[in-house]
């Protein structure tokens, strides 16, 4: 019994002393950054993955040749694992230029992390991860291991998303995917470096060569993209072994890289951790000039929930976080002029709050092949632009988005050359200009563009009916999902148009707009590099979706545009440039493909522990620039999650109360003197 009261005292004692609701296993104090992922990663293959979160960690692993400069704006291209940055040589026939040869040269001393793709090693017997080799090694980075993954962008094995894009820029690529292709054997160990390819060679051991048709300024913004990352050719091949595909131990799941951390932990159903790379070549922060990473470890943590993920934040345990619907008021508030500002809570903690307009656009497409909002004749554009007026994004960014965007007039986003802003460079369909205050233009216009299309009322001529317009969507899971539908039915139902709400599984959805099965869909775009190029490119007819599978969704075309964007593509950022990309936009403005939507505003908040950095709109290796203050961190954690302790104190004296009385009769039967019977 005494053991028992005992024990109940010193579990008391450790509560106190602890953060007892602490999520993260291990010392609170190390240098650790703490974070959150919603959904488990497809791919970690540079070659493979072109989604944003995915990105997120593969570029804390794998160097392209180049990056963005992390301080300077406007974006700006410098050398990674490059000496210096690429030179370009063109070369001319008849005066005109037919190829671009870029040439790179690599520096000295990059190694890759420790790996037992390069160490002799036999497979174990009871292989069930990475870890299970016994031995890694290394070695230095070289010029082919650039040319090999080039080589896998053509690959049939590895399908990469680019490869449409690389299919019209890199000399004989389309032959080399073909040669790849034919050469092709199930279950066949694939070593590419027996297969040379024109637009990718290897001049040295440091020094290498791309080979492009024609003149594609933007080119070098893919340079710093994780697609043309180097790939070990051993790494390739050991993960081509039957005994591992087996156990899907592949490039997917395990990445081999030079970058500033690598996957220690690679568990997407729990907790993904990135670690230090003992390898890796160093690099100093621009600013302070200190050696780089500063942080030893990121824990990514599976959090699918936005409000446990919020209450985390709160207490200390995540150290950054974007902001929710369902948070927004607690941490925002918004001043007379409509400046957002931290609430009196968030200040009191010390957060820190940063916003940036994202280099994207999210908009609604109409599908240009459908019958009834396709199309280039008069009446079809007519009905494109009065549905434009009618949906009131401005309405939209206030209800759902907390305010958190930017209404937008074209494709192009604020901070990419020919964003403007301004009575001069709006979209004259949609909006005007009143004593320089921009408003959009009233419903009446509106209705009387759908009578000029032949939907007076909204009336469908043919049915006598509403018209009936379908809308294909995605289901998010967001709870805001049906209040945003029904707003969106109420917009076009200002119109008398009936809106049919479709809803499809996410891959189901996909294929209706590339199979142009889609009459109106919710479309997006986050910029691959900041160029003005690739958002235009997205209404380009060369780019269609169903014709070619491009990135066009609504499968627009038009002479004009096209003839407008091959000039563009190639100038460089002047005032000729900026000429034809107004007078691109004014065409597009007026043919009305799209409901030109919104660019997001980003919203990150920070904890005082967390060095304040400068956000990158384009950038995605920035994990090596972010610096914390454990020892603070641990202090405001104890601080913030101090344990309420007065039920247990109740709950002690309740059990003192019981035991008392039980010790005190133990006591005396256990001392109670002994008594002899009478006549014994």
């Amino acid at each position: 019994m005494k053991k028992w009261l005992a024990l109940l005292l010193i579990s008391i004692t450790t509560v106190v002393c602890a953060t007892w609701n602490n999520p993260h296993h291990g010392k609170s104090d190390q240098n650790t950054l703490y974070s959150a992922f919603a959904g488990a990663p497809k791919t970690l293959d540079p070659a493979r993955s072109y989604s944003s979160e995915e990105t997120s960690i593969i570029a804390q692993i794998y160097e392209p040749p180049l990056q963005y400069d992390y301080l300077a704006r406007p974006f700006k291209l410098i050398p990674l694992t490059l000496s210096k940055m690429p030179t370009v040589t063109y070369i001319k026939k008849n005066g005109e230029i037919i190829y671009s040869v870029y040439d790179l040269k690599i520096k000295p001393g990059i190694y890759f992390q420790p790996h037992p793709a390069f160490a002799k090693n036999t497979t174990p017997k009871n292989l069930h991860a990475l870890h299970d080799f016994k031995n890694v090694g290394t070695r230095e980075l070289t010029a082919e291991d650039y040319v090999y993954q080039i080589k896998r962008l053509a690959s049939p094995t590895v399908n990469s998303p680019i490869f449409g894009v690389l299919n019209k820029y890199i000399v004989g690529f389309d032959a080399y995917s073909k040669t790849l292709q034919a050469a092709y054997q199930k279950n066949h160990t694939f070593d590419l470096r027996q297969f040379p390819l024109e637009g990718a060679t290897i001049i040295n051991k440091y020094e290498y060569q791309i080979k492009i048709y024609g003149v594609y300024p933007q080119f070098l913004y893919w340079l710093a993209m994780p697609f043309f990352a180097p790939i070990p050719w051993e790494a390739d091949l050991f993960y081509a072994t039957p005994q591992l595909r087996e156990k899907n131990i592949t490039l997917d799941w395990y990445p081999v890289g030079t970058g500033p951390y690598l996957l220690s932990e690679n568990n997407p159903n729990e907790q993904m951790i990135l670690s230090k790379n003992p390898h890796f070549h160093g690099e100093n922060h621009p600013e302070t000039h200190k050696t780089m990473p500063h942080v030893d470890r990121l824990v990514l943590s599976l959090d699918k929930e936005s409000i446990p993920r919020w209450n985390k934040f709160l207490q200390g345990y995540y150290d950054r976080s974007g902001i929710s619907a369902d948070s927004f008021d607690q941490a925002i508030k918004l001043s007379a002029d409509g400046t957002p500002e931290l609430t009196q809570s968030m200040q009191e903690k010390g957060i820190r709050l940063e916003t940036t307009v994202s280099p994207s656009v999210f908009y609604i497409g109409f599908n240009m092949l459908d019958d009834v909002v396709g199309g280039q004749g008069e009446k079809n554009k007519k009905l494109r632009q009065a549905i434009s007026i009618a949906i009131d994004y401005e309405e939209y960014i206030q209800l759902f988005m907390n305010g958190r965007g930017v209404a937008a007039h074209g494709p192009i986003p604020p901070g990419i050359f020919g964003y403007e802003t301004g009575k001069d460079h709006i979209n004259k369909v949609i909006y005007f200009s009143d004593n320089n205050n921009i408003k959009r233009n009233p419903i009446d216009v509106a209705k009387k563009l759908l009578i000029e299309a032949g939907y007076p009322n909204g009336i469908d001529p043919k049915t006598g009916k509403a018209l009936v317009l379908n809308y294909d969507v995605t289901s998010t899971g967001n709870p805001d999902d049906k209040s945003q539908l029904n707003w969106m039915r109420k917009q076009f139902a200002k119109l008398g148009i009936a809106l049919n709400i479709r809803h499809t599984e996410y891959n189901r959805f996909q294929d209706k707009v590339r199979t142009g099965n889609a009459q109106i869909f919710s479309w997006g775009w986050l910029a691959d590099y900041p160029d003005p190029e690739n958002f235009l490119f997205l209404l380009y007819s060369a780019n269609g979706k169903v014709k070619f599978n491009g990135e066009n969704a609504s499968n627009y075309t038009n002479p004009k545009v096209d003839n407008l964007f091959n000039d563009i593509k190639n100038m460089p950022n002047d005032e000729k440039r900026l000429a034809k990309i107004r007078e691109l936009l004014a065409i597009i403005q007026e043919d009305a493909p799209w409901i030109w939507g919104v660019h997001p505003i980003d919203f990150t908040l920070s904890h005082q522990w967390v060095a304040p950095s400068k956000p990158h709109g384009v950038a995605n290796n920035t994990l090596k620039y972010q610096a914390i203050n454990p020892q603070l961190r641990e202090q405001l954690r104890k601080k913030w999650n101090k344990p309420i302790l007065w039920p247990l104190w109740i709950l002690l004296g309740f059990l003192i109360v019981i035991f008392i009385p039980l010790v005190v009769t133990y006591w005396k039967r256990e001392n109670k003197p002994a008594v002899e019977k009478w006549g014994e």
